[in-house]
């Protein structure tokens, strides 16, 4: 008899669905509507502001007490201007399709601090050159988007004349002869380059996505 209920409960749900009740003016539905969709919005922004922080980024042990530390080394960290860069200004993109999409892979990345894959400083060093390759990989996939939405195209917006010899041939060079993306020289300015496993184990180690972007 509970079943049958259910079962009607149902029906008179999906009939309703498919032709509201003259009870019901059009413009109440209308509005209901917009409301159900405001805060469902409203509701992806605030988890998409939290999950897009410096603070979330680090919640977990095995960030914290690894990248996070280096990063604290950095000139992104600290530097003279006083502009600090974090997690997600360099590894979550702007554009709104490539930031879902980084999100989508940054569920992979939880997946595996949940089941312990990188829990310890060890764990995460043994996977840290397979993570660096798709971090890199990705950068030089986007031209270094996120790099470029802070320090801009380069030859337009640095002053080579004020940077030092070494800095100031390397990037004319860069420029002149084109084809190059900033993670190409700049691997490890921020965080430790990892060491180049064996082939042999860096393929046993690149078992799925890890923090890629976010």
């Amino acid at each position: 008899m509970v079943k049958e209920t259910e079962a009607q409960g149902l029906s008179r749900l999906f009939a309703f669905l498919r032709r509201p009740s003259s009870r019901y003016a059009v413009g109440t539905l209308l509005v209901a509507g917009i409301l159900v969709a405001s805060v469902t919005i409203a509701g992806g922004a605030y988890m998409m502001g939290k999950t897009n922080s410096l603070e979330f980024c680090i919640s977990c042990h095995s960030m914290y007490d690894t990248v996070y530390q280096e990063y604290k080394e950095s000139l992104h960290y600290q530097n003279a201007s006083g502009v600090r860069a974090t997690c997600p200004d360099c590894h979550v993109p702007k554009a709104f399709g490539p930031l879902m999409v980084a999100k989508l892979f940054a569920v992979a990345d939880i997946y595996h601090e949940i089941v312990g894959s990188i829990d310890t400083p060890e764990k995460f060093e043994a996977k840290r050159w397979a993570m660096a390759q798709k971090v890199w990989k990705r950068l030089e996939e986007t031209d270094s988007g996120t790099c470029r939405s802070c320090h801009g195209s380069g030859h337009e917006t640095m002053a080579l004349d004020e940077q030092d010899k070494f800095a100031r041939r390397k990037h004319k060079r860069a420029f002149n002869e084109g084809g190059k993306t900033c993670i190409d020289c700049h691997k490890g300015l921020t965080h430790e380059l990892p060491d180049e496993p064996e082939a042999s184990q860096a393929y046993a180690g690149d078992s799925g996505h890890l923090f890629g972007d976010g």
